[in-house]
């Protein structure tokens, strides 16, 4: 199994990557792990509307050409569909028993994902109604796939 986490912007916080990190070498024999970071298009400190949708057009266009060419993508966004960890183990295990081997999963910036990448997605997922630091996101997403491959193993994790 391929995983491949698309995130806008540099993670910083030594804490985040040192969790990002142990949750990667949880999955080591498990899974291939790989990060692409793109970078955050600068923005006005209070931009309009416009200007949030150009930054999120060349985010996306960025976003488009680091999804590996046949993996099945699954973006997060607020308006996504809301699972269980239960639940978000089922989409995958359904997926892996198609054949599917290597898995995209998007986190966009701070201003979110352009409409063509939510457009391009076999899935939209939301971990809820709050909103979260998108850095924060890709800890929690990687934890997330940790748990779900524990449960399509039948492996003791998840509680």
């Amino acid at each position: 199994m391929q995983i491949t986490i698309i995130a806008v912007g540099k993670l910083k916080e030594k804490y985040l990557k040192d969790g990002l990190h142990e949750y990667c070498k949880r999955l080591t024999g498990t899974a291939k792990v790989q990060i692409v970071e793109i970078g955050e298009e600068n923005a006005n400190a209070y931009p309009s509307q416009s200007e949030i949708e150009q930054v999120k057009a060349r985010e996306g266009k960025k976003i488009l050409s680091a999804i590996p060419e046949g993996s099945w993508k699954i973006v997060l966004d607020s308006r996504g569909k809301m699972a269980t960890s239960e639940e978000f183990a089922a989409y995958i295990e359904k997926q892996m028993l198609q054949g599917v081997s290597h898995f995209a999963f998007i986190i966009g910036g701070s201003w979110g994902l352009a409409a063509e990448v939510i457009n391009q997605a076999d899935l939209s997922l939301s971990f809820g109604r709050f909103t979260y630091p998108h850095q924060l996101m890709r800890l929690i997403l990687i934890e997330q796939i940790y748990r779900a491959i524990k449960i399509i193993r039948a492996e003791p994790y998840h509680k």
